[in-house]
């Protein structure tokens, strides 16, 4: 079964954990081509909202469609092959080498391994280190390296949790760079960031959310700053 899609749509979504309300009633969509920035202090449900997208968190009431496709249907796993998430764990394996890892998530993906990894560790910068193990790389190298991993299989949704964490300004300007290809290429792109300068310069739309609710869906643009602090109220 293979499926696809233009659109993502979050209708009245909400999520409970016990008596805690993570989200409450969030309704957010987006199409191919736009970087949505996702932005909130600290517990606001960033993390929860991509857990939902990313199918592995079930939302409590409303529902999640993906084009015509409604996650809760069977057939969640040719759904799951069109998403790519990069979250707080980098799912590497230390002991592996660069390309080795590789090489594991692209046969999970049933990929032509060669061609795929090749492109994969030029796209992090890291062919000259393809072969040492990821357990003596920096943050950054680990973070640019779970990211082509999470975009192996070239998927629709790409989910991104903090993608900038320790980066440095090189690095951001690469991955930057490489998010707005994959948008100008059809993806819907997803960026959960507490970064408000990047978010300004990259995010095509910007989405606040703050105790769990959506508090503002506007177009990207200048001020962002500003803006979020009007919205957050100085958080």
């Amino acid at each position: 079964m293979t499926i696809d899609f233009d659109q993502i749509r979050l209708v009245d979504v909400s999520r409970h954990f016990g008596r805690r309300r993570a989200v409450t009633r969030v309704t957010l969509s987006a199409r191919s081509g736009e970087i949505v920035g996702l932005l909130g202090p600290n517990g606001a449900g960033k993390s929860t909202l991509i857990g939902m997208m990313a199918t592995l968190v079930t939302p409590s009431t409303g529902e999640i469609r993906y084009g015509k496709y409604d996650a809760r249907r069977p057939g969640g796993g040719a759904l799951r092959a069109r998403i790519g998430l990069l979250a707080h764990e980098l799912h590497l394996y230390p002991e592996l080498s660069a390309r080795q890892n590789l090489r594991f998530f692209a046969e999970l993906h049933g990929l032509d391994a060669r061609p795929t990894i090749d492109a994969a560790l030029d796209g992090a910068g890291l062919t000259d280190r393809a072969d040492d193990d990821v357990s003596s790389f920096s943050r950054g190298m680990r973070q640019r390296l779970a990211l082509e991993r999470a975009l192996l299989h070239r998927p629709r949704l790409v989910l991104l949790d903090e993608p900038f964490t320790g980066l440095d300004d090189r690095a951001v300007r690469i991955v930057s760079e490489r998010l707005r290809q994959l948008a100008a290429n059809g993806a819907i792109l997803i960026l959960a960031t507490h970064d408000l300068d990047i978010a300004d310069g990259l995010a095509t739309r910007i989405a606040i959310v703050r105790d769990g609710r959506l508090v503002s869906d506007e177009p990207g643009g200048t001020d962002l700053r500003q803006r979020y602090r009007s919205t957050v109220g100085g958080a």
